[in-house]
């Protein structure tokens, strides 16, 4: 048996020409331990080792006899189990050491197996797994030798290993080889005798490999690394192949032992986790994580060919509508498609990217035409346009697009992402479907922005939020039987702030569902005063974002509070906006309906400036038709807008629905439309929006001659 335990510990020592290796076994009355095996340990720390009782903390061997795991021992200087062997350890040149516990077949505890290391260390999964076959293998030849079967330990490591394994000569001509190399490979010994390891080439690694491969073998008698190798049907696989020399008393090389396993599946995994971190799994696109990265290598580049880069961001116009409407199932379809349309926008030296959620991005790296950017801008736009066809919906979106230039506009790429966000954000800001360049101003923008987020969430509370209203205005009898609610907001500091800065930030962070019950409180309250005491038919009109109907069922709670006023539905009217008719869902839809079941009337504003698909109008009940002030501003006899707005008002009465003109300021624009048959109007010619004292003043006074 000993001579097979030597054999053990010389395969470990040869696989790893830096490792020590030693065997100890528990005695028959499993108290105290005795070497097996320990050729090259010196003979001081065999005697100082010998007959060493097991008990818990006596050192790190007895550790893990008498615990039964595995224990390892990073520094002997520093660990207590080797505390009174401190001075021994540090003689004998030993720095670490990983302790195995050595069993039979049944699990019985024999004896342990230790590896020392010169200096301290801590073993990978590979030094791991060669301990624990080791072990194995110690096991099993003390178990065979007690029971009068011993084997040679050579031959059970060399043809039972799990390992591949191949001896050669000392010109790497294969001498033999183990049934794990036939079944790993497909080669039989037969087939590859006399050859070398190089018959499994697959040519995936250059020649310099292989020649940096010899030279390690042939300078320090050992090589261990990852490469790729061919079975004998042809099939690639990944293998980590060490190759150890046994030398001859000379020092001249005798034997060279490849040890390999196939690690295919390793690999597969590592690159499937390195995918997964670095790419987007809906679309296939780089992730933000590789973008950032793509984007640090490409200003890199820029920086030495002298050429500029364009950064560009998307953003998909209401795509928040379209995956609310129709589900997520959609709108992640519609996100691949969007995908692969941008895809095709660019050159394939461009990095095309999703952020997350409906936000891309674009790489344009080493431009030698800025304008070439803009020709990209262009594309995207169209390509997105088109008509989105999801099984058997059809969906219709735009995009916002920013651009910003490296190095024109920042240097560093915190800097340039915030310049091409800001882009962006600005062209949303100016009606969407359109792109926009980053300027300077863009950044105070977006720093007043912040600025007004921020002092938005505390507005509401403070009561810094009041409610104007603006008279519409019977056009044929001057009687003023409406009127439309429009938030202001006094800020203490800064004074008035446009409703067209605060409402789409409130939109973005959420902020404008409990703004716009605020405001619902407070007008169903004022609509309710205004009946009692000037009017019993009077209507107010509340703007609804579409915002308000995604993630949040409000119109709930507002009927309930009609309930709790006792204020008739007849009081007020929805006022929503044209864009929501394009993403009617269920959820827009039962809202509406609950309105109108409630009594309260609907109404379309801005009708003319979005979509305007008249097919859309016959799926909802629509009261009132407003008439975009962009229309009634330059109205003149005979006038394109003219024509326009007499149109609308033909079509609104066919459908049923009264016209409200809004941004009326003139006489004049007040006579033509009144000619045309428009029902009602709204603008300075009238009034200009009025606090409620103030209207109400406005209402008491003496009937006007409009």
């Amino acid at each position: 048996m000993a001579g097979t335990l030597d054999a053990v510990v010389l395969a470990v020592e040869t696989q790893n020409p830096d490792l020590l290796c030693s065997i100890l076994l528990l005695d028959e009355q499993g108290k105290r331990l005795h070497i097996a095996a320990a050729p090259h340990l010196p003979g001081f720390a065999d005697s100082a080792l010998e007959g060493l009782p097991v008990e818990i903390g006596a050192d790190n061997y007895a550790s893990a006899a008498y615990c039964a795991e595995r224990t390892i021992v990073e520094d002997i200087q520093q660990h207590p189990y080797w505390a009174p062997f401190k001075e021994l350890a540090a003689q004998a040149g030993l720095g670490a050491c990983w302790s195995e516990p050595i069993r039979d077949a049944s699990g019985k505890l024999l004896g342990c197996l230790a590896i020392y290391q010169h200096k301290p260390a801590t073993p990978n999964a590979d030094d791991l797994l060669a301990i624990e076959q080791a072990a194995n293998l110690a096991g099993i030849a003390v178990e065979r030798s007690r029971s009068t079967e011993a084997l040679q330990l050579a031959s059970l490591v060399y043809q039972n290993s799990s390992e591949a394994m191949a001896v050669m000569d000392a010109d790497c001509a294969i001498i033999t080889v183990n049934p794990a190399f036939t079944e790993l490979t497909g080669y039989t010994l037969a087939e590859v005798a006399g050859q070398s390891h190089a018959i499994l080439n697959s040519n995936r690694q250059s020649e310099q490999f292989y020649q940096a491969m010899l030279h390690a073998i042939g300078s320090r008698g050992h090589w261990k690394g990852e490469l790729w190798n061919r079975r004998k049907n042809g099939e690639i696989f990944a293998e980590l192949l060490t190759i150890n020399t046994i030398f001859n008393a000379d020092g001249s090389p005798h034997r060279r032992v490849a040890m390999f396993s196939d690690i295919t599946q390793k690999k597969q995994s590592e690159e499937l986790i390195w995918t997964q971190a670095n790419f987007d799994p809906l679309t296939g696109l780089p992730n933000r994580r590789m973008f950032h990265d793509r984007l640090d290598q490409e200003t890199k580049k820029c920086q030495r060919s002298g050429l500029p880069l364009a950064l560009i961001f998307i953003d998909l116009d209401r795509f928040k509508e379209v995956n609310d409407t129709l589900g997520h199932d959609m709108g992640d379809m519609l996100l691949k498609d969007a995908a692969l349309r941008l895809s095709r926008c660019v050159r394939e030296s461009d990095t095309v990217a999703r952020l997350g959620g409906d936000e891309f991005t674009m790489i344009l790296p080493e431009l030698d035409d800025i304008a070439s950017a803009e020709r990209v801008a262009q594309s995207i736009l169209r390509t997105l346009a088109e008509p989105f066809q999801l099984k058997n919906k059809v969906a219709y979106l735009s995009a916002s697009v920013g651009i910003t230039l490296y190095p024109q506009d920042a240097e560093k790429i915190d800097a340039l992402i915030k310049n091409a966000d800001q882009a962006m954000y600005a062209a949303k800001h100016q009606g969407r479907n359109r792109y926009c360049y980053f300027t300077p101003a863009m950044h105070a923008a977006a720093h007043k922005r912040m600025l007004i987020a921020g002092d938005l969430r505390s507005a509401l509370a403070s009561g810094q939020f009041r409610l104007y209203y603006q008279p519409i205005v019977e056009l044929a009898s001057g009687r003023i039987m409406k009127a439309e609610a429009l938030l202001r907001w006094h800020h203490p500091e800064r004074g008035p702030i446009n409703p067209a800065e605060f409402i789409p930030i409130a939109e973005d962070n959420g902020l404008i569902v409990d703004i716009g019950n605020w405001v619902f409180e407070q007008a169903a309250r004022q609509a309710r005063r205004w009946r009692e005491h000037y009017h019993p038919e009077f209507q107010i009109s509340i703007n609804k974002s579409p915002a308000q109907f995604y993630g949040s069922q409000s119109h709930d709670a507002w009927l309930d509070y009609l309930q709790e006023l006792e204020l008739a539905g007849q009081g007020l009217v929805v006022e929503i906006t044209e864009g929501l008719l394009l993403d009617a869902s269920n959820v827009v839809r039962n809202s509406l309906q609950a309105f109108r079941d409630a009594g309260m009337q609907i109404s379309l504003a801005d009708f003319g400036t979005g979509y305007s698909a008249l097919a859309y109008l016959k799926k909802f009940d629509i009261d009132y038709l407003k008439i975009d002030r962009s229309f009634v501003a330059n109205l003149a006899p005979d006038s394109s807008d003219m024509a326009l707005c007499e149109a609308i008002i033909v079509m609104a009465h066919k459908l049923g629905m009264q016209v409200i003109a809004e941004g009326l300021e003139t006489e004049n624009q007040h006579r033509l439309l009144l000619e045309s048959g428009c029902d009602f109007g709204q603008g300075y010619h009238f009034s200009r929006p009025l606090p409620a004292e103030d209207f109400e003043r406005f209402l008491s006074a003496a009937e006007r001659p409009y």
